[in-house]
């Protein structure tokens, strides 16, 4: 992977450097485990790339992959998903704004997560997706009801994600309180942070904007499963 920027091969740094100990495969294609996530990355576009990186699809798996360029896989894998995405990063100091009291989660608070993302759908999250990084979360009368923390990690590079609120509990700045205090503990490990948001999801992008955060640039994102799993869609 020789992309000019380290942000243009996210997944791929991620995962031969401060994720490599979570990594599958090898150099023609890696992945995560399916429990924390279903990102994964080819090491070039040969048919060995394409087989290295099915053999690491399971059945009733998926495999989500953010590129430069529109990739069309081969038979044997079957798209379910397109989108665009927006890749934005920090310009400016995390601001100091707190609305409520948040706490660090851990695998006690799984269950919890999984219920808040099950209803608001900010992305994949998995049983293990907490082992990525640092997850931070409100409750309100002991229900959590929005959460935010940390996916991929690279040197001098962590994403903000799972950035969620609860449909009853928002318009409390929850979201922005969270990504603050995100974005503050990656800055003061001397990273920048950064974050990706589907292309048309304007409120999340405005909401970002707001906080300091600014495009770098557009991606692909394919999701495919094994043939015979799911609808294919082109």
């Amino acid at each position: 992977m020789q992309n000019s920027h380290p942000l243009d091969d996210f997944i791929w740094k991620s995962l031969t450097s401060c994720h490599q100990h979570l990594a599958a495969g090898d150099a023609l294609a890696l992945r995560y485990p399916a429990p924390i996530g279903p990102f994964a990355v080819l090491g070039g576009n040969s048919p060995a790339n394409w087989k290295a990186l099915a053999d690491l699809v399971l059945a009733g798996d998926h495999a989500a992959l953010v590129t430069l360029q529109e990739l069309e896989p081969p038979s044997g894998l079957n798209v379910i998903q397109r989108g665009l995405i927006n890749q934005m990063v920090l310009s400016t100091a995390p601001s100091d704004s707190s609305v409520a009291k948040a706490s660090r989660l851990g695998v006690a608070d799984v269950p919890d997560m999984l219920e808040l993302v099950a209803m608001t759908r900010p992305g994949p999250f998995g049983t293990r997706t907490h082992e990525m990084g640092e997850y931070y979360g409100i409750r309100v009368g002991g229900k959590l009801v929005a959460m935010a923390g940390e996916r991929m990690r690279l040197p001098d590079y962590t994403e903000v994600s799972a950035v969620c609120v609860h449909p009853d509990y928002r318009g409390h700045r929850y979201a922005e309180t969270l990504v603050n205090l995100v974005g503050k503990r990656v800055v003061a490990r001397g990273e920048t942070p950064f974050l990706h948001v589907f292309s048309d999801n304007t409120g999340a992008i405005k909401l970002y904007e707001k906080l300091g955060y600014v495009l770098r640039r557009q991606f692909h994102l394919v999701v495919l499963a094994r043939a015979g799993d799911g609808d294919a869609v082109s």
